[in-house]
């Protein structure tokens, strides 16, 4: 019987493998890093690929050999895989949409103004009349523009 592992392939053959080889420990093994490429400033980083290195700064030189070598690339991120973390798809109801967005429309302000002022009636500050703005005594008084009889914030 023979001793050495014999393949199709020359260059296996040449390294003469023993037949039998000792089983990894589990440490002998390099870790995977996730590889995010940005294509131009300003642009967002975009998974590229995986990696496997013995350490970040590795990981870095093999992801640029890898994923920045055809193509136009200003910078790059690696991640060890086990430090990426993801929500359970058990827990998918945190995504469901808000339905009272109200406070991102301008009408919105009307139902949070109602609120400040009976907060300020509880609390004894006088309410804001239209005309003042937050943390002013007084109302601002009214911008003319150019032509006599335009004036901002006033119905005619």
């Amino acid at each position: 019987m023979d001793d050495k592992t014999t393949s199709l392939d020359p260059r296996v053959n040449r390294v003469e493998l023993p037949a039998e080889l000792p089983p990894q420990q589990p440490m002998d093994q390099w870790q995977t890093y996730e590889v995010f490429v940005q294509q131009s400033r300003g642009d967002q980083h975009t998974h590229a690929g995986i990696v496997h290195a013995p350490n970040a700064e590795m990981a870095l030189l093999f992801a640029k050999e890898q994923y920045a070598r055809r193509f136009q690339c200003v910078n790059i991120w690696v991640v060890r895989t086990a430090d990426v973390h993801s929500t359970a798809y058990d827990d998918a109801d945190m995504f469901d949409p808000a339905f009272d967005k109200s406070y991102r429309e301008s009408h919105g302000y009307k139902e949070v103004r109602h609120l400040i002022d009976a907060w300020k009636k509880r609390t004894g500050q006088a309410p804001a009349s239209p005309d003042t703005p937050a943390g002013e005594d007084k109302p601002r008084p009214k911008v003319v523009l150019g032509k006599p009889g335009i004036v901002i914030g006033k119905k005619k």
